[in-house]
């Protein structure tokens, strides 16, 4: 690197980080496994990626480690620009989860290892081997092969090989994920010590937030690749400024109310609002409470009145935990509110409360009151809504999306699709007139290609809320994109985790909608899904479940539409249940949907069946291809 662009890098970054991660982007197919990740790693400092499986965090680890290169954006270690530097030059200690350390070779040989191939001389060689088998705890095992040692002493020598060049950077990658918990805490506080010993900056990924909080001076937390907070232990769990960070660091309690005459309003709870808030909250905004164990209190008595109650509950459930009891209670669904954690069983209607109690403090068979010492308002999620309207033409589709958007609270993005390069910009110019004929802000997408996968690959890379598709044919001269057909429909929304919103018909607004549900989990999905956008909406809601038209309706379908009417109250939804007998599921809820004029028929992704009760359909196909309204496809693993 010269020397004027090295002078440039420290200029930018102020050459007091050890890395930078600037902007990395890492595809994996059509998926962006690391979306726009950048971050700071101060000199000295173990810095911790939190996250679940998938997530994307090994992947970050293996980029700033070169082992893999990033398709964009790049990685700037001590104000050098490492992005497309070999492993082997980047001075760094890489320390696996399954260990890897070399069975042919003795301890000391695998120490020594990356010392030998650098052809460090044998004194120094035995010199530095000595004081790492001092340093990890293994003094007098130098002799010793892999199958002579036990999980966490293997760890520990591949801990002291990937030291023993003395990196300036040392990466982890869950390196106790395959120990017990005994031994993993031990290694815990081992590598604790030679880091703070060292003074070696350090980056740990892990899925345990356990790990995290003992470890780490800071932690990022990521999900499907964005790097969502970063923080100090403390602060991400007390102050998380998202229900995702909340709920993954520790045991929430996560509701969502309404703001009212300046107050946050969860039922009959009232919270003041933070002075300190960077949030301009307006009446009617939702705002998210995040109550953690520790800051509910329990009492036999009604507390004094100027105690935030949440209201009076049983406890339902209780383990166990030392020296302290862990204890959920179920109370009163609270009107206006709804529940994001703990997430409450299908078909149950009350609110559910987690806290802590010490193991000796006796519990009472009654009601108890809950009530709060303290409280942390989360900052509120923007929704998200892709549009992709072929037949930019027409006015319904962008004016329903138009009033979706107002209803949801949600920004628009619009995707428009050209065959060839050359047809980007008049898609760009009509897509344009489009929004500016239906009132519709939104930011667009312009993309060169085939449009089934351009819209697959939009709509899993980003969160979006929902998925608008305008289902008529373009009659301009100028294509905005192939028109989804049933079968296009069914192959998007194969694996998708985004709402499907099919857009047939001339409703401009859907304040009758019909949830068309069967007993299972599936059904229990489309249900909730359903009633969420419903509760947004103010609509009336029918619950429909097609029946045989001779064996009728069994117990478990009774039993599910009970549950599917509370989970709606839940959600303060009105709504009523329709049983109609038909020979067919697809013929029963187009006739329903026919005669009863609704505005959207809400359904399951479901593929293919053959249920003894009405031999082999394909429901969803025969909906979508003959509702004579709008139709929201939901995918078994909706968000």
């Amino acid at each position: 690197m010269g020397v004027s662009k090295r002078v440039e890098i420290n200029a930018l970054y102020g050459g007091l980080m050890s890395i930078v991660l600037d902007q990395l982007i890492r595809w994996y197919g059509n998926q962006a496994i690391v979306d726009q990740v950048s971050l700071e790693v101060a000199d000295g400092e173990l810095f911790v990626l939190l996250g679940a499986s998938g997530s994307g965090k090994s992947t970050v680890l293996r980029l700033i480690a070169g082992l893999i290169q990033p398709d964009a954006g790049r990685i700037v270690v001590h104000g050098r620009d490492v992005t497309a530097v070999p492993p082997q030059q980047r001075n760094m200690g890489f320390v696996f989860q399954n260990y890897s350390i070399f069975r042919h070779m003795t301890v000391a040989q695998n120490i020594e290892f990356g010392l030998k191939i650098r052809k460090v001389l044998a004194s120094e060689r035995a010199r530095r081997r000595d004081e790492l088998l001092d340093l990890v705890g293994l003094v007098g095992l130098g002799n010793r092969y892999a199958h002579q040692l036990s999980g966490g002493q293997q760890q520990r020598v591949a801990l002291a090989r990937a030291l023993a060049y003395e990196p300036k950077v040392l990466l982890l990658d869950e390196p106790f994920g395959a120990l017990d918990v005994k031994i993993r805490a031990q290694l815990r506080r081992t590598l604790k010590e030679i880091q703070r010993r060292l003074q070696i900056t350090a980056i740990l990924v892990t899925h345990d937030q356990e790990e995290a909080f003992e470890l780490a001076d800071r932690i990022g937390v990521i999900e499907r690749g964005k790097l969502l907070e970063v923080g100090a232990p403390e602060t991400l769990y007390a102050y998380p400024r998202t229900a995702f960070t909340a709920t993954f660091l520790g045991t929430a309690t996560v509701l969502v109310g309404r703001v009212d005459d300046g107050h946050a309003c969860f039922g009959s709870l009232q919270l003041p609002l933070p002075l300190d808030s960077t949030i301009d909250y307006e009446d009617g905004d939702r705002v998210q409470i995040l109550v953690r164990p520790e800051q509910v209190v329990l009492s036999i008595t009604e507390p004094k009145t100027h105690v935030p109650v949440i209201g009076r509950g049983t406890i339902v459930e209780q383990s166990f935990a030392g020296d302290r009891r862990r204890l959920r209670l179920r109370l009163p669904h609270l009107p206006g509110v709804r529940q994001i954690a703990p997430v409450a069983p299908f078909g149950e209607e009350g609110l559910l409360v987690d806290t802590v109690v010490p193991t000796d403090v006796p519990l009472a068979g009654e009601a108890i009151w809950v009530s709060l010492r303290a409280w942390h308002m989360l900052k509120p999620p923007p929704r998200r809504l892709l549009l992709y309207d072929p037949a930019a033409n027409t006015s319904v589709t962008p004016v329903l999306t138009r009033w979706l958007a107002e209803k949801l609270d949600a920004t628009v993005t619009v995707l428009g699709i050209a065959a060839t390069n050359e047809g980007i910009d008049p898609v760009g110019t009509m897509l344009q007139r489009y929004l500016d004929a239906a009132d519709l802000p939104a930011e667009l997408h312009l993309r060169v290609g085939d449009a089934e996968q351009h819209i697959i690959t939009e709509q899993t890379e980003s969160l979006y809320d929902l998925l608008v598709l305008g289902c008529g044919e373009s009659t301009s001269t100028v294509a905005t994109g192939q028109a989804p057909d049933v079968r296009m429909i069914e192959r998007i929304a194969r694996g998708a985790i985004t709402p499907i919103l099919l857009v047939k018909g001339s409703r401009t607004q859907l304040t009758r909608i019909l949830i068309c549900t069967a007993a299972g989990e599936p059904g229990k999905n489309d249900v909730r899904t359903g009633g969420r956008l419903a509760r947004r909406f103010g609509a009336m809601v029918t619950i429909l479940h097609v029946s045989h038209p001779v064996r009728g309706v069994s117990l478990l379908a009774n039993a599910h539409l009970e549950r599917a009417a509370a989970t709606l109250r839940a959600l303060d939804v009105t709504n009523t249940i329709q049983i109609y007998p038909s020979s067919t599921p697809a013929e029963g809820i187009l006739h329903v949907a026919g005669t009863g004029d609704y505005d959207l028929i809400v359904i399951g992704n479901h593929g293919p069946i053959t249920p003894a009760l009405f031999g082999g359909s394909d429901v969803t196909r025969q909906v979508i291809t003959h509702a004579p309204c709008s139709v929201l496809i939901v995918p078994d693993d909706a968000l």
